[in-house]
Parts: structure tokens; sequence; C-alpha cells
């Protein structure tokens, strides 16, 4: 049987397909994959689910706009393996508008919903049961 090794975790090379484990290299940047950001631009619009695991939407509207979340229970769809207390952040960038989140069925909203004019609303979705989230206004 090999040895056990005992100390700190040694930092990983800064090659491809590395993964920064325990202590890692603190000089590296922690790295994940984002897609492009998802826009909207109508008056009235309801989110996908794919939209809030994107994490970066943006309201291009001229005028104020209510974005919808979608049914809590197309997340339970979209996120099969989400338990109870499973959360994902989200970002909604108000650019030259007013956007106010607005509830869906099975959701529960928690904090000021209305996002200014050139402001960055961060959210957290929270599953807590069965077809039901809570979002949470985090920033």
């Amino acid at each position: 049987m090999p040895p056990v090794a005992t100390g700190p975790t040694p930092a990983l090379a800064n090659g491809a397909g590395g993964f920064q484990v325990g202590d890692g290299n603190v000089n590296e940047a922690i790295m994940s994959r984002q897609g492009a950001i998802v826009a909207y631009t109508a008056t009235a619009t309801t989110l996908l689910a794919a939209d809030i695991a994107n994490g970066l939407i943006s309201s291009t509207n001229a005028g104020a706009q209510a974005v919808t979340l979608p049914l809590a229970a197309d997340m339970d769809t979209a996120f099969p393996n989400a338990g109870l207390n499973s959360s994902m952040d989200f970002s909604v960038q108000s650019s030259g508008n007013t956007v106010t989140m607005t509830t869906n069925t099975g959701w529960t909203l928690s904090g000021t919903m209305t996002i200014a004019t050139t402001v960055t609303g961060m959210f957290r979705a929270r599953k807590t049961g069965t077809a039901a989230w809570t979002l949470y206004r985090i920033a």
C-alpha cells in the first residue's frame, strides 16, 4: 500500500485540465464557464430556468420592464438534482430603464425586487420544497 501524504495540499500546476484543490495556488484565479449574457428588450418578459442558470441577464428596453420568474415547477424540471436548500445566484442588469422582478406560481419573494436604472441587482434563487422556490435580493 502506498504511503499517505501528510501536510498541506500542494498547489497544482497552471495547465490544461487542472483543478484548484485544498490550499491550491492562491495566485491563480478560480475560473468558471460563462455563457453570453441573456438580453431581453420587451416591456414584459418571462425568464426561463436556463436564463437563471446562465447567471447574467440584461434588460435593454428603453422603458420600465417587468421580468416574471419561471414557474417554480419549471425550475424543478430544469434542475432535477436540486435538493432542498439548493441555490443559485444570478444578476439582472438594468440598462436605461427600471426593472421589476415579479413572481410566478411557486415563488416567494424576499427583499426589494425593483432594480433602478443603470444598476445591477444580485439575486439568489433557493429551492424550498417541491415546486417551491424563494427569490432573495442579495445586493
